[in-house]
């Protein structure tokens, strides 16, 4: 019964990847700058990440199923409101809305392997659930565009909606409830477990280096690649669809081997940690690259960055293992946290960055990206460095 899950991971991913098809029709009709537009897509990181610590205390003790189930509710109405927004103002809340809604959809879904399989499985689930997710990102690359040739951009966010609902309503009347996705700890007793999480120099050491590759990768990837291929490469809207879709296809190979060859590592006795790294370091020197303006088989660097990053996922079966399976909820939350800070903080610092340079009709500055994507490049080589210096934490 974890097809449910997926399928709201799914859902929230084609809400995280929109903007990158639909934001220059946004910033016209709403006169949005970059700033603005990246502050519109990075909002929904922003909810999404202050709700993980108390998302993480419901999943421990209500269960996966009820939880994701009543916050899809909200994103159902979050998304209703951002079609009937008439000022950016209440564009930005409830795409905020939409990001609280979607909070739990992978949260809910690694909360259930943890109920439902064993450790040596973990990895290649949670693989295997980011991978849906990239499939909500193809779904908002080539075929949204073509949609839009012949529908509003709201309607397609009505669609989206209605899938919203079709997948709580699903969670809610279809998924069992499975032994074991309640736990009879007080809510004082699920506190002392968070806080023995944060005092862990391990976590913040996985913490603080996911977030600054997520920093990069996911602020790329749902808005300003897109930007790049359009005002660097000089793709049309239909080439950049194409782009998005081998970036995502590359995302997707990437979780599932990455998965797949962690756990294949574990049942030999082996740590995942230079796996981790090593993904991180190989999408480092690809940013690095195309920061110092390499044009020679960009779209193929592009690909192997996103693919490369897709090793972040390894962080939370890597935290996971060290604590018991009733606060899974909690430890994927508490990484989850600095994903989406990551995120929010990547998106808007693009934005920012891009800002410094005049915008013309046609798009923001070529010269402008080469220093955001440094700016992103130094920010996931800190990361690494940091994550790297304390490995030795993890030998347990």
């Amino acid at each position: 019964m974890t097809l449910p899950f997926l399928a709201g991971y799914f859902v929230s991913y084609v809400y995280r990847s929109v903007n990158a098809i639909i934001g220059p029709e946004l910033a016209r009709e709403f006169e949005l700058s970059a700033g603005g537009l990246g502050l519109l897509t990075g909002i929904y990181f922003f909810a999404f990440a202050a709700f993980q610590l108390p998302l993480g205390l419901l999943l421990d003790r209500y269960g996966p199923r009820r939880v994701n189930a009543t916050l899809l509710l909200v994103a159902a109405a979050g998304g209703l409101w951002f079609t009937l927004a008439p000022t950016a103002a209440q564009l930005v809340a409830a795409r905020a809305l939409i990001g609280l809604g979607v909070s739990g959809c992978l949260m809910s879904a690694f909360s259930a392997f943890a109920l439902w399989y064993p450790s040596e499985r973990i990895a290649t689930m949670n693989g295997v659930a980011f991978a849906t997710g990239m499939l909500g990102a193809i779904a908002a690359t080539v075929p949204l565009e073509v949609l839009l040739r012949v529908v509003d951009w709201r309607d397609v966010v009505r669609g989206i909606v209605g899938l919203t609902l079709a997948v709580s309503l699903v969670l809610y009347l279809v998924v069992p409830e499975r032994t074991g996705s309640r736990h009879g700890e007080s809510v004082s007793q699920q506190l002392r477990g968070l806080g023995a999480l944060v005092r862990d120099s391990a976590f913040w050491r996985a913490a603080l280096c996911v977030g600054a590759s997520q920093f990069a990768a996911v602020a790329l990837n749902t808005l300003w690649v897109a930007t790049w291929l359009r005002d660097v490469a000089a793709y049309s809207l239909a080439e950049v669809a194409r782009g998005l879709l081998a970036f995502s296809i590359a995302m997707i190979v990437g979780y599932i081997g990455f998965g797949r060859a962690a756990d294949a590592v574990a049942r030999r006795g082996g740590g995942t940690l230079p796996l981790l790294a090593g993904g991180i370091a190989t999408a480092s020197l690809c940013l690095g690259l195309l920061a110092l303006g390499v044009r020679t088989g960009a779209l193929a660097l592009w690909c192997m960055f996103f693919g490369a990053a897709t090793a972040v996922a390894l962080a939370y079966p890597l935290l996971s293992r060290r604590y018991p399976a009733a606060m899974a909820g909690r430890v994927n939350t508490a990484l989850n946290v600095f994903v989406f800070i990551g995120m929010f903080s990547g998106q808007w610092a693009v934005g920012l960055v891009l800002n410094q340079w005049p915008q013309s009709a046609s798009g923001y500055a070529p010269e402008a990206y080469s220093w955001a994507l440094g700016m992103l490049w130094l920010v996931q080589l800190a990361g690494l460095a940091w994550l790297w210096s304390g490995r030795r934490l993890f030998a347990r």
